[in-house]
């Protein structure tokens, strides 16, 4: 298994903002700039980066055997066609962030919000960044696909977070429903496409 870590220096602002819900054609958002500022930088001073990741034979057969879990899945078998082999990761923007959610809705929910939506964007850029350094190393790569896309039950996490030891190698926790702590966490699966060769 490996390990990354990394510390971002800056939130797209067009992803918070929609994750806050609002869209190019909302009309003025200079009101809730200020606010935006200020939580961005709270929000990227405990930032925590990390993710763990591994690479897994592709075997088909009756079911879609992946390496690390034996799954029956159309949407995967689909989007993994043309690939022997595929990237794991899990990653996460850390503790810091649900803490910093909890000490404001204290105060403004209004600003938890907002805490959440730029936590939201900077997980995600953060998985961009992950995908990126795999694209990297192991060439042409196609775009993540998570627990919980089409017919891909999230109950799967359970055997990411058994074959990358996710708890161990980066603090994230697993609840029996299959959600994870801290809440800004992403496990996906990273098709690697048959005609490409590791650069490693």
């Amino acid at each position: 298994m490996n390990i990354l870590t990394g510390r971002l220096q800056k939130i797209d602002r067009r992803e918070a903002l929609r994750y806050l819900g609002y869209t190019p054609s909302t009309g003025d958002i200079s009101g809730v700039i200020p606010l935006l500022d200020e939580l961005e930088e709270r929000v990227l001073a405990v930032q925590d980066l990390k993710a763990v990741y591994g690479i897994f034979d592709i075997k088909r057969g009756d079911m879609l055997d992946l390496g690390f879990a034996k799954i029956d899945s159309r949407d995967l078998g689909r989007y993994l066609s043309g690939c022997n082999r595929l990237a794991l990761f899990a990653a996460t923007a850390g503790a810091g962030i649900d803490r910093l959610i909890i000490s404001c809705n204290r105060l403004s929910p209004a600003r938890a919000a907002i805490v959440q939506a730029v936590g939201a964007a900077l997980v995600e850029e953060w998985c961009n960044s992950v995908h990126a350094q795999l694209t990297l190393q192991y060439g042409a790569i196609k775009a993540r696909f998570s627990c919980g896309f089409g017919d891909l039950p999230l109950t799967i996490q359970r055997d990411i977070f058994a074959a990358l030891d996710v708890t161990k190698r980066i603090g994230v926790t697993l609840s029996e429903d299959c959600f994870m702590t801290p809440s800004k966490s992403v496990t996906a699966i990273v098709g690697i496409k048959d005609d490409i060769q590791a650069k490693a």
